[in-house]
């Protein structure tokens, strides 16, 4: 067996004990859903079936050979899961439960709609070259798309389904505004990509352009800040173990600056660019997460 191979087999059940960690702690105080006889915590039945709808799919996508609805999956995951836990509250849904499904469920359909769009244009996503082909390795990256999912919604629906609900108050509306300014910076970052890629005089350079000149990632600046946005607004009905579920804005962040997102797209960027003179400026003068206005610092 290769050491890939040894490693996914090991980070498997690593990852399906952390969901379960998640599971517990979210479900203390968690309002029940009824499922045939049986009184199940609405946050452990997200858990499960987030990890559950990632098995489903990735038997087709191995039997197919392809990861073209990777990421389309996930971000069905999200709707599917947060509406579903939302709507089956044996409660009317609060203020609060209202409006953290919109928010999860407009970011979802507007990254999940542009993530699609960019693998259907490029045909493949090669990260999945040498994963696709390995039983152990691809189920793993799909389940590891489980864990992902219920960390990074995992303040929300903890909010979601508390047995004691609270009105809106000063915690929703700066969660919101926190939200809506992250939001609005991904997707204007996003778009000024997407625009300068379809510029043929473009072809093979890299972008300097917009947020871009702010911050060599202001997309995922954005996708942060989202993320404390909707942490910010559950944090008033989060208590005892439920705190746990802060930790979505925490994971973001590392998994974004210290795993699959900066460090991936730094490493392809260097081999690229590195060494060109106004690559290595560009570099020099623009922070790498955190965005700056060009010319200061």
């Amino acid at each position: 067996m290769e050491s890939s191979d040894r490693n996914a087999l090991i980070a498997l059940p690593v990852a399906v004990l952390a969901g379960v960690g998640i599971a517990w702690a979210g479900s203390q105080g968690s309002a029940p859903v009824l499922v045939g006889a049986a009184a199940i915590p609405a946050f452990a039945l997200a858990v499960a079936l987030a990890f559950v709808i990632q098995w489903v799919a990735f038997a087709i996508a191995y039997v197919q050979q392809t990861e073209t609805f990777y990421d389309l999956t996930g971000s069905i995951t999200y709707v599917s899961v947060t509406t579903l836990i939302a709507l089956t509250q044996p409660q009317d849904m609060d203020d609060r439960a209202v409006l953290l499904l919109a928010l999860v469920v407009v970011w979802s359909t507007r990254l999940g709609t542009y993530l699609f769009n960019r693998i259907l244009k490029t045909g493949k996503d090669e990260r999945f070259d040498e994963l696709k082909v390995s039983f152990i390795q691809f189920l793993q990256t799909w389940t590891l798309q489980g864990l992902w999912v219920t960390f990074t919604a995992a303040a929300a629906w903890g909010a979601i389904t508390t047995e004691t609900p609270q009105p809106l108050g000063i915690f929703a509306l700066v969660g919101f505004l926190i939200w809506a300014f992250g939001f609005g910076f991904e997707m204007l970052a996003d778009a000024q990509k997407n625009a300068f890629k379809a510029d043929p005089a473009n072809e093979g350079d890299f972008i300097d352009t917009g947020l871009w000149s702010w911050s060599r990632h202001p997309n995922y600046f954005g996708e942060i800040v989202i993320w404390i946005g909707v942490a910010v607004i559950a944090l008033p009905v989060l208590q005892g173990w439920r705190y746990v579920t802060l930790i979505s804005p925490v994971f973001v962040t590392l998994l974004l600056t210290q795993v699959s997102g900066i460090p991936i797209l730094e490493e392809k960027a260097d081999e690229r660019w590195g060494g060109q003179e106004d690559y290595e400026a560009y570099k020099e003068r623009t922070p790498v997460l955190i965005p700056r206005p060009p010319g200061q610092g």
